[in-house]
């Protein structure tokens, strides 16, 4: 199937900002007349948000991390098939909050399983799709995870609620990922102003893709 439209990715840990960034270089594209289509992980179909509660729940317990990283996987499976391929070829530009890189960064890094088993997991959920840019926006867990808290009212998710030393892994492992795919990654620091955010990677999408 011929992939004529763009699939950009953002990724991050916790209280990153990537929603807010998405909206608005999904405003700024729909402004230059292109199809727009913004999605978030895990979700994006019925199975889809049907299991991001499931995941998200602090009420979701004894969760093996195997279970956890295959049900990733399944949603995305799900996604790709129903969702992303047909507006890729639809010629849309595909924006979501999240990934493979996020499964990479929480259940290899995070939770310690094993990298090889997660991507060969991924390989069979989308194929040969990937990104064709992912913008990460790096923030300390720390500051991360306090401004989760004021976003959510003081009520962390499951991942929220896991601490700097687990956010800490996942940043790392983002890092490892951004080194491995230096055309594929655009980092940001996610402090600066969100103003000056949106102009950068808006700058970026249009050198790439215009």
């Amino acid at each position: 199937m011929a992939m004529d439209g763009k699939f950009i990715t953002f990724e991050g840990g916790e209280g990153a900002g990537k929603s807010t960034q998405l909206m608005r270089l999904a405003q700024k594209l729909q402004a230059q007349g292109k199809k727009v289509l913004c999605l978030r992980e895990p979700g994006g179909t019925t199975l889809g948000e049907r299991l991001r509660e499931v995941l998200k729940s602090p009420e979701t317990k004894s969760v093996a991390p195997e279970t956890e990283a295959l049900l990733f996987a399944a949603c995305r499976a799900q996604l790709v098939s129903e969702v992303i391929r047909p507006a890729l070829s639809q010629g849309s530009y595909v924006i979501c909050d999240r990934f493979i890189d996020s499964t990479v960064a929480y259940q290899a890094g995070g939770r310690g399983l094993n990298r090889q088993l997660i991507e060969a997991a991924n390989r069979l959920a989308c194929g040969e799709l990937r990104p064709h840019l992912t913008i990460l926006l790096d923030l300390d867990p720390a500051h991360g995870l306090t401004r989760a808290s004021v976003r959510d009212g003081g009520q962390p998710d499951r991942f929220e609620s896991l601490g700097t030393s687990f956010h800490q892994k996942v940043r790392t492992v983002y890092h490892e990922l951004a080194r491995e795919e230096p055309q594929r990654f655009f980092v940001l620091d996610a402090t600066q102003n969100p103003e000056i955010l949106a102009e950068t990677i808006w700058h970026e999408v249009e050198q790439r893709f215009f």
